[in-house]
């Protein structure tokens, strides 16, 4: 996967925040070298939060954020600030931008606030005039003629070091050589001319492990079986046809989702099976968020608001009500809810999936996803989980 083809998911997020008028988006133009924000005299120009993905080395491939002012006023203004909160619960880096030497009640506010996140932060004077005494958390710099810049992004390089990681998405299950087959349907809800982030991760994984991927579609699977000379190492398959999937594949051979992998993947995995336990509690009348990272086009027969509903209705066998979040869009308060039930989060980043997950875990409400409920609900929770528990 190419730098020009990584997903946002996929790229660490370096948020830029801080009072109107500091400087933030004229250190954002210096930072990446190109002009990304609006720049103006006029305070409060930046209004939604700007993004720009590019390359920071050793870093690689990153997504930059410019968010509107934190002291923005009236109603458009508390807009904005939300919007900005928004975005802190996505990145795995907050540079607190400042033109004051001793920082303002409204930037301690803010700071406050990047702490209790435990986000890695950097204070960033931005001010050319300004050479107090460097620390581990503050820089000084100038957007306006460049001064400090490359150390800024140094420095910035340094702090996330420790949250490159490698794909490891199936090769931990198999050798050099094993074979993989990977259940694909092309339904309605498939996107067009392309596979999904999870299928694409697991077959470049196989690929890089030396292992040989072969791509079916479920009423393929029996052929595919068939014409194999030795049994696959592993079987993983998209969770909304597990219960034909798991008819089809003998108990000899280990059987997965790309849901639950990625939730593996993402660092919820042992969240989602704890949280899929509340299943087999939940009351009559029970309130059910079901939450999606992403914003597709809603289909008739759609997974998150016609599928899922209906699957843990008969499951549970009680009068359940639902809400429906998408894309970025979260409630911070999570006291209504009985349980959520989370997309595998492919196109949110890590650092956003580990908030909602704290969140859930903060105010004591179970959390899920779509693979293990599916799993769960076709009773073969335990097989289908055996392989990454063995591992883990």
């Amino acid at each position: 996967m190419g730098l020009n083809d990584t997903p946002s998911a996929e790229r660490l997020h370096i948020g830029f925040f801080g009072l109107r008028n500091a400087g933030k988006s004229s250190l954002v133009n210096r930072f990446t070298g190109q002009q990304v924000s609006l720049v103006s005299e006029i305070k409060g120009t930046t209004t939604d939060a700007v993004k720009k993905s590019m390359e920071l080395l050793p870093l690689g491939p990153v997504v930059i954020i410019d968010t509107a002012g934190f002291d923005d006023e009236g109603t458009l203004g508390e807009m904005r600030v939300q919007a900005t909160l928004q975005a802190l619960n996505t990145c795995d880096i907050a540079l607190l931008v400042t033109e004051n030497e001793k920082l303002l009640p409204e930037e301690i506010e803010l700071l406050k606030l990047i702490k209790s996140k435990n986000i890695p932060y950097l204070i960033v004077h931005n001010k050319a005039d300004i050479t107090g005494e460097k620390s581990a958390d503050k820089i000084y710099v100038s957007a306006k003629n460049g001064d400090g810049i490359e150390e800024l992004k140094e420095t910035v390089a340094r702090l996330l070091s420790d949250k490159i990681k490698e794909i490891h998405f199936v090769s931990d299950f198999i050798n050099k050589g094993d074979t993989v087959i990977f259940v694909c349907p092309i339904d309605e809800s498939a996107p067009k001319g392309r596979l999904i982030l999870p299928q694409q991760l697991a077959i470049r994984d196989t690929l890089d492990k030396g292992g040989l991927a072969y791509v079916v579609q479920p009423e393929q699977l029996t052929q595919a079986l068939a014409g194999l000379q030795a049994p696959p190492a592993l079987v993983v398959t998209d969770s909304q046809v597990f219960g034909k999937v798991m008819k089809l594949v003998p108990e000899s051979i280990p059987l997965t989702s790309f849901s639950i992998l990625m939730a593996r993947y993402k660092g919820f995995l042992y969240t989602a099976l704890e949280g899929a336990k509340a299943l087999d509690t939940l009351p009559d009348g029970a309130h059910i968020l079901i939450s999606e990272g992403c914003t597709h086009h809603r289909q008739c027969n759609d997974i998150g608001t016609v599928k899922m509903p209906g699957w843990l209705k008969a499951y549970t066998d009680k009068e359940l009500n639902f809400s429906f979040t998408s894309g970025h869009t979260f409630p911070e308060d999570l006291s209504g809810y009985d349980l959520i039930v989370h997309c595998g989060g492919c196109m949110l980043n890590d650092a956003e999936m580990k908030n909602r997950r704290l969140a859930a875990e903060k105010q004591q409400i179970p959390f899920t996803n779509y693979g293990t409920v599916i799993a769960k609900m076709n009773g073969i929770l335990d097989r289908s989980t055996e392989i990454i528990t063995r591992k883990d």
